[in-house]
């Protein structure tokens, strides 16, 4: 369960935390608030010493109805980043990335996971991939950023979830990615209501059965404020509840903004997994 990401190790024999380092000026938690490199090697550091275990970089905001950016943009904000924490990290970094251009410039300046909300599909991103030799995470989306809350409909979302994300990694397989390099991500809140969010929650054990390790993100999204009527900056109480539940459901990698929280109530979730196999 320790993946190479680049020459620096993600261990998945127990679950962890995602820092998220969004690099934008427009993300719909924290945009703009990392949006300098000072800030945003600070705020890498920080992640990392508040217990993350690796480091999510994304330069393009994938909120529901974002505006897309151009490839030099994209580069432009995340490659000095991720030169910069690529020798003070001690733990890998991701980049978030549709783009083959973005995947391969970052993996060359020291990212060690490609995270594509796409799940390789843009033309040359599974081949992009395959070539940068670090493990993949494959999410579902449906739609795009632009349209996918618009009124997305599944007869199964559990069912059509999974069916999806199995046909895409075994396109990576094809493709020459190991399986061992594989993680999926079900995507919430991405082309999704509250009550598909919700069904797949409860069924994510679908998922993880698969094999795959499994990542979650589920911090501040959307479906805490429809549910509770609470703005972003007051998510944190069910984003550690939801984080909670998706690991009791077998997921390995928790994404979060608050990553001190979140690593602590992981923390509990492991000592109880332990107490229960002792």
């Amino acid at each position: 369960m320790q993946l190479d990401c680049n020459g620096k190790l993600l261990d998945l024999s127990r679950p962890q935390v995602m820092g998220v380092l969004n690099v934008t000026p427009d993300s719909f938690s924290d945009g703009g608030d990392f949006f300098s490199p000072e800030k945003a090697l600070a705020h890498a550091l920080d992640m990392e010493a508040a217990g993350a275990a690796i480091i999510d970089i994304g330069g393009e905001s994938t909120r529901p109805g974002a505006v897309e950016v151009s490839l030099q943009e994209e580069l432009d904000r995340v490659i000095p980043v991720i030169e910069r924490l690529q020798p003070r990290l001690g733990v890998p970094m991701s980049v978030d990335t549709q783009k083959p251009e973005v995947m391969r410039a970052a993996v060359a300046a020291g990212a060690g996971m490609i995270n594509d909300v796409n799940a390789l599909r843009a033309p040359g991103a599974l081949e992009a991939a395959a070539g940068c030799g670090v493990p993949v995470c494959l999410m579902h989306m449906q739609g795009d950023p632009r349209t996918m809350q618009s009124a997305p409909e599944y007869d199964n979302v559990v069912d059509e979830v999974h069916g999806f994300l199995a046909e895409r990694a075994a396109a990576c397989r094809d493709a020459g990615i190991p399986g061992e390099q594989i993680l999926l991500d079900p995507g919430f809140g991405f082309g999704k209501t509250v009550e598909q969010n919700l069904a797949l929650l409860a069924g994510l054990a679908v998922l993880t059965d698969t094999g795959y390790p499994v990542l979650v993100g589920l911090s501040r999204k959307s479906m805490i404020g429809k549910l509770l009527g609470v703005e972003v900056e007051e998510r944190l109480p069910a984003s550690l509840a939801l984080a909670v539940l998706a690991v009791e459901r077998g997921a390995s990698l928790v994404r979060a903004h608050d990553v001190a929280e979140t690593w602590q109530a992981l923390q509990m979730c492991i000592a109880l997994q332990e107490a229960g196999k002792g």
